[in-house]
């Protein structure tokens, strides 16, 4: 299997304007991500893609391969889609452009779903983590996912899945972590597939491909991203940075 990563990033950003380009120790957001999913050394090429000239000419100026995107976008499998419509590869994995101290093990996780697949069953892989905090569980920026007895995924939410109506019925609560392992054709499906209710309702692009009948395996794991939201996010990356 051919195995690419590509990572979406878009300049504008409602809750922190121009974060990939903020400075992160001496080297931008985005191009710290680059590098470090370079360095996991899972794929044959990675990219980002994206929709403007600084973040194109960023990664380019530092050696680095860029995409600039050719349409506006509503998401980020859109973006991406795009990008990888005419490249000669089986598996994408999406990381996120925010997350600079990207890892080898999340990543190897989901890519070890589509190596135990010779059936070509799972069209996405993803991620989840239990929680336990009702804070945490019934945050709805904490997406939570339910699944079946084959670790294929039910539902995506913002709400809290399965409603508790019975206690200590053993029910355990997952939060969905947003790194994706596509097969390509999962990905030029979702981009020729219409925005449904679900998907609209709850902002989610995962029920897009859940509405229109596409298998997600989720696999469980203990990854705890530091993703780069807002500049109080961008201080404790800085203070982390120091610590390595």
């Amino acid at each position: 299997m051919k195995i690419i990563a590509v990572i979406p990033a878009r300049y504008a950003s409602t809750r922190f304007p121009a974060k990939l380009m903020q400075d992160l120790g001496g080297k931008t957001i985005i191009l710290r991500t680059y590098e470090a999913a370079v360095s996991t050394k899972l794929f044959e090429d990675v990219f980002v893609v994206t929709d403007s000239d600084l973040i194109f000419e960023e990664i380019v100026s530092n050696g680095g391969k860029a995409i600039m995107s050719i349409k506006e976008h509503e998401s980020g499998s859109d973006r991406i889609a795009e990008a990888i419509a005419d490249l000669d590869v089986d598996i994408v994995v999406n990381v996120q452009g925010d997350e600079p101290f990207t890892e080898a093990e999340p990543l190897a996780q989901v890519l070890s779903v589509f190596k135990n697949d010779p059936d070509k069953k799972v069209d996405l892989a993803s991620l989840m983590r239990e929680i336990k905090n009702e804070d945490e569980i019934n945050n709805p920026n904490n997406v939570k996912v339910v699944v079946d007895q084959s670790q294929f995924a039910l539902y995506f939410s913002r709400s809290v899945i399965p409603y508790p109506r019975e206690q200590n019925v053993g029910v355990r609560y997952f939060q969905h972590i947003g790194i994706y392992a596509f097969r390509k054709q999962a990905l030029l499906d979702f981009y020729s597939l219409p925005m449904k209710s679900l998907e609209a309702s709850e902002k989610l692009e995962q029920l897009r491909y859940l509405e229109f009948g596409k298998k997600i395996k989720m696999v469980e794991t203990t990854h705890v991203g530091i993703g780069i939201d807002t500049a109080e996010d961008l201080e404790r990356a800085r203070a982390i940075l120091k610590d390595i």
